[in-house]
């Protein structure tokens, strides 16, 4: 994740829902033909596209790509090992949500199993 030390670095994140990619340059200190670049490198990177080809991007992009310039630019991450570890993160965040979710099921599961007895 992007450490706390340079959280300072970049402004606040605004609570709009989709932002221009000269906006998400600004936000995260990138330009935004290296925001273009790395959709083409990061598969976790989709922004919305609309008319002219314009890109949207989430909050949740923005997220990511703060974490990827952390990874390249202040870890000393390459492209293809910023792209293992986040790949890896995003299959760790998706193993623990369907361990949550599977507790969850057995519990219900239990109270059902109580309430046909």
């Amino acid at each position: 994740m992007l450490e706390p030390g340079h959280n300072d670095e970049l402004p606040a994140i605004p609570g709009k829902r989709y932002f221009t990619i000269g906006e998400v340059s600004e936000l995260c200190s990138v330009k935004a033909h290296v925001l273009r670049y790395w959709e083409q490198e990061f598969t976790q990177l989709t922004p919305d596209k609309r008319r002219g080809n314009r890109r949207y991007y989430q909050r949740q992009d923005v997220l990511t790509i703060r974490q990827i310039r952390s990874l390249l630019y202040d870890q000393g991450f390459t492209i293809g090992g910023a792209r293992q570890r986040l790949s890896g993160e995003i299959a760790k965040e998706d193993t623990t949500q369907y361990r949550q979710l599977i507790r969850q099921m057995v519990a219900e599961l239990e109270e059902v199993l109580e309430v046909l007895k």
